[in-house]
């Protein structure tokens, strides 16, 4: 009887002809999440296994592989010959903690077993009943427990009564390379781990406003994209100085207007920088009409200035659905703490909510625009997450 995890994928195997470059992406992250561990990947049809490591490294696997994007499930297992007394010996302890309904359930891929799937069922069933028999009771319907029985080709079967939902969707690498516009709120994170989920790898930008935002605020982001690059197979963070180009629209510019000119400002900084580190889309946490710079009329505003693709994943997220996906992902308590961000300096007590294009530029002719930007992007400095 050996431990092991088995990984499940769900996507891929729509692939058709395409499939092993799907899988072979996958494989590679799932290698580079576990480093520094020692361990063996089996492949087998339609599911891995992960085999031969250390007991003290079992819950760090269980943990780092939960963070795959391209993993749909993992399963803690035991592998034993497919013989009835050793299947059995493997089923009676993992049923201790039952309470309450159970069912096995037995998918006999091995045809050249004897017993028959069900009837293995019935007779497992009976075993553990007669052991357990006064906490537990047979419901093939809605049972709340399940022993799974997984006999393979190769004379093993694979044992287990958990299925662990993980990221889901396309591993990371398969669908390009995105620039994630980062704040340190609770939105931006989430819209970088749900492109992750569609097996885009991530860079991020922060636009920083010292000394009106401090140390604090921009480690702060740092910690928020520690948490997103364990999705992304790691990632690097550009943080671009953002003071002068801010003090420069709070001294030249109508006030209702600042967060519309800051937001295209941003669009243009990180694209350039995308353009120039392989980046193929912008990312960002808007959602339509939560705030002023996120209503039709402004998000028109802010895609007017890019050509790249801009992908807004919570765009119809209301604030709780986003709130849920962040305390899943860990983000959330990070999130919430008092560091304001460069989008809380110079703040307009009413902002435009409906922005029209022809003030805008009228506004911005009063901005040298490109010198503001080629400054900027001067003095941008490197993370590697």
């Amino acid at each position: 009887m050996k431990r092991i995890i088995i990984i499940r994928v769900c996507e891929i195997f729509l692939k058709g002809k395409n499939r092993f470059y799907f899988l072979n992406l996958l494989e590679e992250h799932v290698k580079k999440a576990l480093s520094g561990i020692n361990f063996k990947l089996e492949k087998l049809q339609m599911r891995y296994l992960v085999e031969d490591f250390d007991e003290s490294d079992f819950q760090t696997i269980i943990e780092k592989l939960k963070k795959v994007s391209g993993v749909h499930t993992i399963s803690p297992a035991y592998s034993v010959d497919s013989d009835y007394e050793k299947i059995k010996e493997c089923v009676i302890p993992l049923c201790e903690d039952f309470k309450g309904s159970f069912k096995v359930e037995t998918n006999r891929a091995d045809k050249s077993f004897a017993i028959p799937s069900v009837e293995l069922s019935r007779m497992l069933g009976g075993d553990i009943l007669s052991v357990y028999g006064k906490n537990i009771y047979v419901d093939v319907k809605k049972p709340q427990n399940t022993v799974k029985i997984d006999m393979r080709e190769n004379g093993k079967s694979l044992i287990y009564t958990q299925t662990i939902k993980c990221v889901g969707g396309m591993p990371i690498g398969s669908s390009g390379h995105g620039f994630l516009m980062l704040s340190g709120g609770i939105d931006s994170p989430v819209a970088g781990y749900m492109m992750c989920k569609r097996g885009m790898k991530l860079s991020s930008v922060h636009f920083h406003s010292y000394p009106y935002t401090g140390e604090a605020a921009k480690e702060k982001v740092i910690t928020l994209g520690k948490m997103i690059a364990e999705y992304s197979a790691g990632m690097k963070l550009y943080v671009v100085k953002f003071t002068k180009i801010q003090e420069a629209i709070h001294k030249k510019c109508a006030e209702d207007l600042m967060i519309t000119m800051m937001r295209r400002f941003m669009m243009r900084i990180t694209e350039r920088l995308a353009a120039m580190h392989g980046g193929q889309a912008i990312i960002t946490g808007e959602s339509l009409g939560q705030v002023a710079s996120q209503t039709v009329e402004s998000i028109t505003s802010s895609n007017s200035v890019v050509t790249m693709p801009v992908f807004r994943p919570l765009i119809a997220f209301d604030k709780l659905e986003t709130i849920e996906i962040a305390e899943r992902i860990g983000t959330y308590e990070t999130s919430i703490l008092p560091y304001e961000d460069c989008c809380t300096v110079f703040l307009p007590k009413y902002p435009a909510i409906k922005p029209k294009m022809d003030r805008i530029l009228k506004e911005e002719a009063r901005l040298d625009v490109d010198a503001l930007i080629e400054e900027a992007l001067s003095d941008v400095e490197v993370i590697y997450l």
